[in-house]
C-alpha cells in the first residue's frame, strides 16, 4: 500500500518524500522488551503488516541485537518490495563481552559498520545512515567525512546525526548537508525545543528535519501502562527511573489528561500525542516502536488524526506545566545525550549569544 501523498513530507532540504510517522524496530530485535525475540515467522509477519498499510520508513540500529538480520530476511523474502522501503540504519553500536556497551566512530571502523549493515539487511544501499552516538573521542568532521566517502561509493544515500549538540550539528553540517538529527522527543522529552540547547532551532535553520525515537515515551503516553510491577522479565523500562514505583503514579497526571482529551476526540491516547508531534512542525518525524500488530496500526493511523488549534495549544499548556519526574536513561544507558565531539587540531570555540555558533580558526 502507498501512503497518500497528503501524509508525505520531505526529510530535510531537497530529501525524500516520506510517511510522517515511521517504525521503530528496536523492539523487532527483542532489545527493549523481552529477554528473547519473537519467532521469525513472527516478526516478519509485522515487517509484512507494516509495509501493508504504508508504513515504510523503518528504522533500526547495529546495536538492536538480530532487527538488521530480521529485516535482511525481510528483504530477501521480498526482494520487488525493497524499493518502497526507505531503510535507515544507525552504526558504532559495541557491545563488550564482558557486558555493556560503548561506541566507534573513528575513520577505521566506519567503513566496516558500513559493510557489517549492508550484509545484515541484505540491501547494496543503505537510505539514512547516522551515527548512534558519538564516540566522544572522534571529531565529528572525520566521521562525516568518512560517511561522504560511502555515500560517493553508493553505499549510502542520505546522512543524519543522532543526539546532538547544535555546535556538533553546525560542523557536521559543514562537511557535508545533514538530513535529520534523531533525538527523543515527546510530550515528557521537550529538551529537543530548550533554548537551552537550540537544537530544534538550528535544525530548522539548516532545514534539517527531526526524527523523533521514543514519541510516546517508551509506551508511557499509551495509557495502557499498569505500572512497573506489570513489566515482563527483560523489560528494560524496570530499570528507567520515569517507570519506577516513585515515579511511576506523579508521570500519570499528564497521562490521564492526555487521555481526556483523546476520548473527547474519539481516538487514543497514544494517536493524540503522535499528532501533537506531527502539529510541531512538518519536519518532525516520530518513529514509535512497537512489536504488536495492532499498535502498529493505530500508531500510523495517527497520521489522519487532526488537532484543532485549540487542543494543540491546550496540549502545549499541560506539556509545559507538567513536572517530568524522572530522568530519561537510567545512568549506565546515557551514553553521549546531546554529545559534542573535540575540536579539530588549531580549531577554537566561536561564541555567540545563545551559545556556541561554530568555530574558527585562529589567525597566524
Amino acid at each position: 500500500m502507498t501512503p497518500s501523498t497528503s501524509s508525505l513530507r520531505p526529510l530535510g532540504k531537497a530529501g525524500p518524500l516520506l510517511p510522517r510517522i515511521g517504525f521503530g524496530a528496536m523492539g523487532l530485535g527483542g532489545m527493549s522488551r523481552t529477554a528473547v525475540p519473537l519467532p521469525d515467522a513472527q516478526r516478519l509477519a509485522i515487517l509484512d503488516y507494516a509495509h501493508e498499510l504504508g508504513c515504510t520508513f523503518w528504522d533500526t540500529s547495529d546495536i538492536y541485537w538480530d532487527s538488521e538480520e530480521i529485516i535482511g530476511k525481510w528483504f530477501a523474502q521480498n526482494p520487488d518490495k525493497r524499493k518502497d522501503i526507505f531503510i535507515a540504519t544507525k552504526f558504532g553500536g559495541i557491545l563488550y563481552p564482558e557486558g555493556g556497551y560503548g561506541f566507534r566512530g573513528d575513520a577505521e571502523y566506519v567503513p566496516i559498520a558500513c559493510e557489517k549493515s549492508l550484509k545484515r539487511l541484505n540491501v547494496e544501499t543503505i537510505d539514512l545512515w547516522y551515527p548512534h552516538r558519538l564516540d566522544g573521542t572522534t571529531p565529528v568532521e572525520h566521521i562525516v567525512a568518512e560517511m561522504v566517502k560511502l555515500k560517493e561509493q553508493g553505499k549510502i544515500r542520505y546522512i543524519g546525526l543522532s543526539e546532538v549538540t547544535a555546535a556538533t550539528l553546525r560542523r557536521a553540517h559543514a562537511v557535508h548537508p545533514i538530513s535529520c538529527v534523531q533525538m527523543e522527543y515527546s510530550m515528557f522529552s521537550t529538551e529537543v525545543e530548550s533554548p537551552e540547547y537550540d537544537l530544534l532551532k538550528t535544525c530548522r535553520e539548516l532545514s534539517v528535519a527531526v526524527v523523533a525515537y521514543s514519541p510516546l515515551s517508551r509506551g508511557l503516553l499509551t495509557g495502557t501502562l499498569q505500572g512497573p510491577d506489570s513489566f515482563e522479565k527483560g523489560d528494560v523500562r524496570q530499570f528507567y527511573p520515569r517507570f519506577s514505583k516513585e515515579n511511576f503514579p506523579k508521570n500519570m497526571e499528564l497521562v490521564d489528561a492526555v487521555k481526556t482529551i483523546a476520548a473527547k476526540k474519539g481516538v487514543t491516547a497514544g494517536q493524540t500525542a503522535l499528532a501533537w508531534l506531527l502539529s510541531q512542525g512538518d519536519d518532525i518525524f516520530p518513529i514509535p516502536g512497537t512489536i504488536t500488530r495492532d499498535y502498529i496500526k493505530e500508531n500510523f493511523d495517527a497520521i489522519n488524526v487532526q488537532l484543532t488549534p485549540e487542543e494543540a495549544k491546550h496540549i502545549r499548556e499541560l506539556v509545559d506545566k507538567a513536572s517530568v519526574f524522572g530522568e530519561r536513561y537510567p545512568a549506565e544507558h546515557a551514553h553521549a545525550l546531546f554529545a559534542d565531539t573535540p575540536l579539530l587540531e588549531g580549531w577554537k570555540k566561536e561564541e555567540g549569544e545563545t551559545g556556541i555558533r561554530g568555530y574558527i580558526v585562529p589567525q597566524e
